[in-house]
């Protein structure tokens, strides 16, 4: 039985979670709204792919095909 891949979604959800930094100062350093990027957490809300782009600068963060 094959597993469904992970939604980038959800891996940048787990990444924000554990990253290090508080949610409230990814927000300051990407200049993404805060209550906005608190909604994405919860999976109430989208973000635009700018926000997405600023968020990944901050974090460093790189896609990588097939795996961690």
């Amino acid at each position: 039985m094959k597993q469904e891949p992970v939604r980038l979604s959800d891996q940048l959800r787990e990444i924000i979670a554990t990253n290090g930094l508080s949610r409230y100062k990814l927000a300051q350093l990407s200049r993404v709204d805060a209550s906005q990027l608190c909604r994405f957490v919860h999976g109430t809300a989208r973000l635009t792919t700018d926000s997405l782009d600023r968020i990944g600068l901050v974090l460093q963060l790189r896609l990588v095909e097939g795996g961690k």
